[in-house]
């Protein structure tokens, strides 16, 4: 699939049929998020691939979100900011943060391609993911990505936001760019 027609189709789905994902194609799409930058070359990015109904359960509970249930799988997406923070002081925390970002949309834009849905969940209980899962707690957990196949046919989506109203030049605030004068 063409990237720009990832980027579009690319949406948060919350309503999963009953047949299961071929694991495999989720661990492409784990894969696709190591190309994610990194700062110092200091990768700190962790996955869990979840399969067990239980434990999904458990999840979606801590999660507060029942929809977490219908997926036949789920990712959990960690990170261990330690070797960034050594490096960058307290900057650290925030490239680790940013890293995961970058990775899990990696990781989002591979699941279009597959034909698989997802959404990028943040609310969650992180005491009770990392207690179920047995994550250590120096590592943050990053995101929640039950997936699934879409229950309803996908539907064409309209952009967001005009882009206008997020696109600035040289300055907040200045919605125009600035032309350049005649020299004569």
């Amino acid at each position: 699939m063409e990237l720009s027609k990832a980027i579009e189709n690319r949406k948060s789905v919350r309503k999963f049929n009953n047949k299961k994902p071929n694991w495999r194609n989720i661990i492409e799409c784990i894969d696709a998020a190591r190309f994610a930058p990194m700062a110092g070359g200091n990768y700190t990015i962790k996955f869990i691939l979840i399969d067990e109904e239980e434990k999904i359960s458990k999840i979606a509970e801590a999660c507060q979100q029942d929809f977490i249930t219908k997926a036949k799988f789920v990712v959990v997406v960690c990170s261990n900011p330690l070797r960034p923070t050594t490096a960058y002081g307290e900057k650290g925390e925030v490239y680790c943060r940013q890293q995961a970002g970058a990775a899990i949309e990696n990781f989002l834009l591979k699941i279009i391609e597959y034909g698989l849905s997802t959404c990028w969940v943040g609310y969650f209980l992180e005491d009770q993911i990392k207690r179920e899962l047995k994550i250590p707690e120096n590592v943050n957990v990053e995101a929640i990505l039950p997936i699934g196949y879409e229950y309803e046919k996908p539907r064409t989506r309209r952009a967001k936001i005009d882009l206008d109203r997020i696109l600035y030049f040289n300055k907040y605030g200045n919605v125009q760019i600035k032309k350049k004068k005649k020299v004569e």
